[in-house]
């Protein structure tokens, strides 16, 4: 059974670094380990990924030594632990407003005594039931983990609640979700103020706490405490090397004024 790249670098209160997947690319699991990422966000709230395609990823994340964080497209309570079983490190899951959800999901996840978690053990998560039960539940509990997402003002106002719930391991602002609220909500603290508000309940309540992040703003997360720091997808390199392709071609095709060819664009 493998440990956890992030609850490692937790622990130790190191930065993860987080990327994230939408599709079923199995080489871009060995590209972001080699890459030095920590975990891979695989999202399946807004993407098609397959029962059948999640299952066929999975062994590749353990070759490769990297988290698998998977966001859930149902709250299924054994949807939920099958990801596990089949070898997710962790869950993301979206749209946690309140302490009762949080407690719910983390008896889900964790056996007892944290939690109410259905045993199999003869899963991809437990080498195929090569070790003792009390073992891998020990294992289990201590190695995966379960972060929550804040995405309306509601979660904000619920967050040091949320965050005292034992078997929550993470906060996760998502400002999209929570700008859209806010924006119609006027009595709610802005993006950016949710943010502040959330770095300082985890700090107190000693957990930790992430966010999707842009190049120019890892560095002012991190001196905020953030440890879990999503930057780069699948989609994302996509439109940007498309973008650079095209232009390079644009360039490189476009007749000079003095019937020369253009030098070649640069990114």
């Amino acid at each position: 059974m493998r440990n956890s790249r992030t609850l490692a670098r937790l622990r130790n209160g190191e930065p993860v670094r987080i990327c994230s997947l939408g599709h079923f690319i199995p080489s871009y699991v060995a590209h972001a380990a080699r890459h030095g990422y920590d975990c891979i966000w695989l999202d399946l709230e807004h993407n098609p990924i397959s029962t059948e395609e999640f299952r066929s990823l999975m062994p590749h994340f353990h070759m490769h030594d990297i988290d698998c964080m998977v966001r859930p497209k149902t709250r299924d309570r054994t949807s939920l632990y099958r990801y596990l079983e089949d070898g997710a490190t962790g869950l993301l899951i979206p749209h946690v407003s309140t302490p009762e959800l949080a407690q719910e999901l983390v008896e889900v996840v964790k056996f007892p005594p944290l939690g109410d978690r259905g045993i199999c053990g003869a899963n991809l998560d437990s080498d195929y039931l090569g070790h003792n039960l009390n073992d891998y539940i020990e294992h289990a509990n201590r190695e995966t983990f379960l972060v929550v997402q804040l995405e309306t003002p509601t979660a904000i106002e619920n967050a040091e609640k949320i965050a005292s719930t034992p078997g929550v391991d993470g906060l996760f602002v998502g400002p999209g979700d929570l700008g859209i609220r806010v924006a119609h909500d006027p009595t709610a603290m802005s993006v950016e103020a949710a943010i502040s508000h959330v770095a300082e309940i985890a700090t107190k309540s000693n957990k930790a706490w992430g966010l999707p992040v842009a190049a120019e703003s890892i560095r002012t997360r991190r001196d905020q405490g953030a440890q879990l720091l999503a930057y780069g997808n699948d989609f994302l390199a996509m439109l940007q090397m498309l973008e650079q392709w095209s232009g390079e071609f644009t360039d490189a095709l476009a007749p000079a004024s003095n019937g020369m060819v253009k030098p070649a664009h640069r990114a």
